[in-house]
């Protein structure tokens, strides 16, 4: 039985150009947000870390997953994540703690990752 390119095995998860990508999405957002202002350490600061790095991570647990639905379930869920982490791009755009050349980079960023996850789980259905 031919294996199909996204069949992922234990640590395949990182042969993922999507995966890839979100991790470099992640270490942008962290870089970004440390130069946000302190008050915001716990609030916006927290929540855009958070939700970027569980873009990848959840990539990595859905595709150490028993079947294509649970992984495609999974890939959605990092949807969730790339959506909840766009809005708080947005959010700081307008705040004014990105500067307009950060934040268009970032957005560009999510953009792709967001088509490229869109793109995966039509292959898993």
């Amino acid at each position: 039985m031919r294996r199909r390119w996204y069949k992922c095995q234990m640590g395949d998860y990182r042969k993922l150009r999507v995966w890839k990508d979100a991790v470099d999405f992640a270490v942008a957002c962290y870089e970004a947000t440390s130069r946000f202002p302190s008050a915001e350490r716990f609030g916006l600061t927290s929540q855009m870390r958070r939700s970027a790095a569980s873009i990848a991570a959840n990539l990595a647990e859905g595709s150490g997953r028993k079947s294509d639905r649970e992984f495609a379930r999974f890939t959605r869920i990092a949807g969730g994540s790339a959506n909840e982490t766009e809005t708080f791009l947005i959010l700081a755009g307008r705040l004014g703690y990105l500067p307009d050349e950060t934040a268009a980079q970032l957005c560009a960023a999510i953009g792709s990752i967001k088509r490229q996850l869109a793109g995966l789980e039509r292959t898993l259905r």
